[in-house]
């Protein structure tokens, strides 16, 4: 069934799983685990309190573990607004949404036993999954989830509710997790047990489907964005092959669906996976999506998968307050120099807390000017590296704009191109940094003619697109042995 979501239940359990994505990246020049998880549950800590939330402050984090390699976390959080609720929430992946669907190992099937049932299958992945997070232990108490959520419980009134949340991977976990919970013996508690998952791939089979839907969950909702990818694995993975809607795009180009999705759907093998009964369905009318990659194109159809995937997306689904984001670096002024240079970061979400790296390399005593600007010295490295910022809330992803050439020349970078649809013979002008006399210029794999105009300015005429059919392609600039890495901003349409 479609539903009309409010910001209440399913916007504070939506937010309680965007948090979990806090600090899931490691910092690139490293730190230990116990380094990471402390920053982590700091930043975890930071947003329970914070009253802007659909969770409105009154959450306090009880237990925190994440495993050796980083792949899972979990963590336990209380309401303190006389509620009795307890929340057990399970990171998803700490990569894009299509890692999401290579990340299980979903071609091998093995048993799962809860509470005396008969074995129901699950995918081998998934339940390597759930034994890391059922077995992962809290370093400040020793304690394993089970064990943790018995010392909570057992002070709590009678009848506590306890809910089950997670996004993505952590949404599939957790169907595992709610179950394998719910069959422990808690002595005279009689905890009340629900699942609330976002964007959740299928842990199992049939038989595992059924015994899920067979339990009387307290609560049991799956929220699915009608056009998210991850929640079709693994029953409905074809559907995908006729998205996006062709009113705004980005349809999906024909290695997408002959190539792209097969080879997914190829992934499970002789399986066949079924999805609980409990989706409720967001977004049926493609009303939300991401209008700067509407373009036929791969590059746009995976970052509108990305789009529909994100927390922010479910968040926004379900008219709830954004969690605060993570640093983003958007700038590197200079791009070029040497150890010792000094530099300017600029980008958003920087803080007291904000360290920075060079590739793998720290930075000492770094100058954080608000939340928008950080000088540093440049410490010793070489080759071009990507700058990158840690905090409470994470790591910056690594950007072409973040970029830094030891001895140089200049990273190059498209940044836009004017117009970017015509025919062959079309003369295009293409914005951009790092670009130096003599330039090549690309589009797709033809080659163009071109002329240098500035360090930030080229202009091309369109080659042949090479097909008589209507194709994106990327706009690249080769200059002093840099090809600009592709993006959104340089794609050029022929039509049809």
């Amino acid at each position: 069934m479609t539903v009309e979501p409010t910001a209440t239940t399913a916007g504070a359990a939506m937010t309680l799983a965007a948090i979990a994505a806090t600090g899931a990246t490691p910092r690139p020049s490293g730190e230990t685990l116990s380094a990471q998880r402390q920053r982590i549950a700091t930043g975890i800590t930071r947003q329970l309190s914070d009253p802007s939330l659909a969770t409105k402050g009154t959450w306090e984090l009880s237990w925190l573990a994440l495993s050796p390699d980083n792949a899972n976390m979990a963590y336990i959080a209380k309401d303190n607004s006389g509620s009795n609720e307890f929340a057990v929430v399970v990171r998803g992946t700490v990569a894009n949404a299509i890692d999401t669907l290579e990340d299980l190992d979903v071609g091998t099937v093995v048993p799962f036993t809860v509470g005396g049932s008969a074995p129901v299958s699950v995918s081998k992945g998934a339940m390597a999954a759930f034994t890391q997070v059922a077995g992962m232990t809290d370093e400040s108490s020793g304690a394993n989830l089970v064990q943790a959520l018995a010392r909570l419980l057992a002070g709590a009134p009678p009848r506590p509710a306890v809910n089950v949340i997670g996004h993505s991977l952590g949404g599939c976990i957790s169907t595992m997790l709610a179950l394998y919970l719910r069959a422990q013996p808690w002595s005279g508690v009689s905890p009340q047990f629900g699942v609330i998952t976002f964007a959740a791939p299928t842990a199992g089979l049939k038989d595992f489907a059924d015994l899920f839907d067979s339990v009387p969950w307290s609560v049991n909702e799956g929220y699915v964005n009608d056009y998210d990818m991850v929640p079709l694995a693994w029953a409905a993975l074809d559907t995908a092959k006729k998205w996006y809607p062709a009113v705004h795009g980005p349809v999906a180009p024909a290695d997408v669906k002959d190539v792209l999705i097969p080879e997914i759907e190829a992934l499970t093998g002789p399986n066949t996976y079924v999805q609980p009964d409990n989706a409720l369905h967001l977004n049926p009318d493609y009303d939300t999506y991401d209008h700067d990659v509407v373009k036929s194109s791969t590059e746009d159809f995976l970052a509108q998968v990305a789009y529909q995937h994100a927390n922010d997306t479910y968040l926004g689904l379900l008219q709830a307050p954004l969690v605060p984001a993570g640093p983003v670096v958007t700038g590197v002024s200079p791009s070029t120099g040497g150890a010792g240079a000094q530099i300017t970061i600029t980008g958003s979400g920087f803080g007291p807390d904000s360290v920075v790296d060079f590739g793998p390399v720290p930075c000492v005593n770094p100058t954080v000017a608000g939340s928008t600007r950080i000088t540093v010295t440049a410490p010793d490295g070489v080759g071009v590296v990507d700058v990158r910022v840690t905090g409470n809330l994470g790591t910056s992803p690594a950007v072409a704009t973040g970029q830094f050439a030891y001895g140089g020349p200049e990273p190059v970078l498209v940044t836009g191109i004017t117009p970017d649809t015509g025919k062959t013979g079309t003369k295009v002008t293409i914005t951009g940094t790092g670009f130096a006399a003599n330039p090549t210029v690309y589009f797709g794999k033809n080659p163009a003619t071109c002329a240098y105009v500035s360090p930030t300015q080229i202009t091309a005429t369109a080659p042949s697109s090479g097909t008589p059919f209507g194709k994106t392609v990327d706009v690249r600039v080769l200059v002093n042995g840099y090809l600009s890495p592709t993006g959104p901003a340089d794609e050029f349409t022929y039509p049809g």
